[in-house]
């Protein structure tokens, strides 16, 4: 497997661009991906109850699992805005359709920006009939989903499998808001490979699991989370199938996009200056070792002793305390980078230079032995700074 440059539209048959229609002052603001054929889809959706209109209209665009066109705009969340909304962001999918000619159920919508503001539909259709796929320019896709994240996240894979080069790409938008089942994220995957819609979405909810469900930034699940995999098939390769020497490369090529997309979008997060990954070993089992990982990792403590480089294992140790796992207090092992810190839960003495040197870089790792399993798991966040205040109580203005 190679890591190449690329964009979302880098696998065979893909196009993709962006615009600024005018929903943001300046930055580029809406964007379409579209495929040559219509793709085998599988998509993942926030948990939060209260749900934005274009979650709805893709669910139902999803009910065949063949989607063509993904539009997608910024700055307006078309989130709590009623009866209104839906009807946006039904005509924003049949805008769409229109003007590439392609089926209006094979057009997925996705939004996001400010909850509670009504599309401006004059402006998001002037917009889409300025889309140009045969001057695309696909970068400006990854810029035109973003909102306060200060870059765009975007990764491209290739693998050969079966005798034929199968391409991925992922691209993605996160800063705050950001604690999935799932997060204010957005993640769009696309891959050339021929898998059954069926397989397809078993792979996504399973990744998505141990991938973007292991990030947090500030604790709060947005309502217009979505995670979405086009595969249209153009490399031509021998359909995939589940346990096979093809299915594990897949596999493997689509761990590294969402793993790598989901660690983007944790160290982008609002006001942020360092990644910060958890890892949990000597856990019962998996799922406990990932929720004591995540409550580590989502720990305003802990952030914001991250921030202030102070090792304050008291904050980490206490986290893994009301994670709610199986866990003896007398057991705990814990180091920040190399330096271990506990041992059985009882203090160790350190190198506070070689410490000092550790939490002053922008990726810090912390690691936590239960000592009571064989399973592990890992979650990544980013500290809790000054800036994430100031993002946040100015982000409706």
């Amino acid at each position: 497997m190679q890591i190449i440059e690329g964009t979302i539209a880098s696998p065979k048959g893909f196009s993709a661009t962006g615009l600024h229609a005018g929903l943001k002052k300046e930055k580029k603001d809406l964007g379409v991906i579209y495929s040559e054929v219509p793709a085998n889809a599988a998509a993942v959706y926030t948990t939060n109850q209260v749900k934005a209109a274009p979650i709805y209209v893709t669910k139902e665009a999803m009910a065949d699992q063949k989607i063509q066109a993904v539009v997608v705009n910024s700055g307006v969340a078309n989130a709590c805005t009623g009866k209104i909304g839906l009807a946006n962001a039904q005509e924003m999918q049949a805008l769409t359709a229109t003007h590439l000619k392609i089926v209006k159920d094979t057009v997925a919508v996705a939004s996001t920006g400010v909850i509670g503001k009504q599309l401006p539909m004059e402006t998001i259709e002037a917009g889409i009939n300025q889309i140009d796929l045969q001057h695309q320019e696909p970068y400006a896709f990854h810029q035109a989903i973003l909102t306060t994240d200060t870059a765009t996240k975007e990764i491209v894979v290739t693998e050969e499998i079966n005798g034929q080069t199968i391409t991925m790409a992922g691209v993605a938008k996160g800063s705050g808001m950001i604690h999935p089942n799932m997060a204010t994220m957005l993640a769009f995957v696309t891959t050339d490979a021929q898998i059954s819609e069926d397989l397809l979405q078993e792979i996504l909810a399973d990744k998505t699991e141990t991938t973007f469900n292991q990030i947090t930034v500030d604790g709060d699940t947005s309502t217009n989370d979505m995670v979405l995999v086009l595969a249209n098939g153009l490399a031509e390769n021998p359909v995939i199938e589940k346990n096979t020497d093809a299915y594990a490369k897949f596999l493997a090529m689509f761990q590294l996009v969402s793993e790598t997309l989901a660690k983007m979008i944790a160290k982008d997060g609002e006001g942020a200056t360092k990644l910060i990954e958890v890892q949990v070993v000597g856990a019962l089992n998996e799922t406990e070792a990932r929720l004591v990982a995540k409550k580590v990792v989502g720990s305003s403590l802990v952030k914001t002793a991250m921030f202030g480089e102070d090792p304050n294992w008291g904050r980490i140790i206490c986290a893994v305390g009301y994670a709610g796992s199986h866990t003896d207090p007398g057991k705990i092992d814990m180091w920040i980078g190399d330096q271990q810190l506990l041992k059985h839960s009882q203090p160790q003495s350190f190198d506070e230079a070689i410490m000092k040197q550790t939490l002053e870089k922008e990726k810090i790792c912390i690691t936590v032995d239960l000592n009571i399993g064989a399973q592990s798991g890992k979650a990544w966040g980013c500290d809790l700074t000054y800036k994430y205040v100031e993002v946040n109580a100015l982000y409706h203005t």
